[in-house]
């Protein structure tokens, strides 16, 4: 989270394929309705902060963890966002993403009882 350097993931055509669904959708949608994404290359890449945390918050979903590791990693989140100029369109989107599925995930936690607690 506080290192000097942060890394970028490429998301151009050949990289693609090796992309979780969601990155692929976001990173289309980014071309399409921005144009201009495609002149800069900064537009077509996410950092390894952004890639780091959109794969841990899928595993903590997919390993149905508790409220409070959740609740952890929405900080963590939201300190990328603040770190992130705002001219990088895909990793805001991207982080958007993830805190979405993570509030969703803990409102159906507070409803349902047989969610874990570990």
């Amino acid at each position: 989270m506080y290192a000097a350097g942060v890394h970028d993931v490429l998301t151009y055509p050949e990289f693609i394929l090796l992309l979780d669904d969601d990155i692929v959708s976001l990173t289309a949608l980014t071309l399409i309705v921005n144009p201009e994404c495609r002149q800069h290359s900064i537009n077509a890449c996410i950092t390894q902060l952004t890639l780091s945390l959109y794969l841990m918050t899928q595993c903590q979903l997919k390993l149905h963890h508790s409220v409070p590791s959740l609740a952890q990693t929405l900080l963590y989140i939201k300190g990328a966002q603040r770190r992130h100029p705002h001219e990088r369109i895909l990793d805001h989107l991207t982080l958007k993403l993830i805190e979405r599925k993570v509030h969703l995930t803990i409102s159906h936690a507070e409803t349902d009882t047989t969610f874990a607690l570990y």
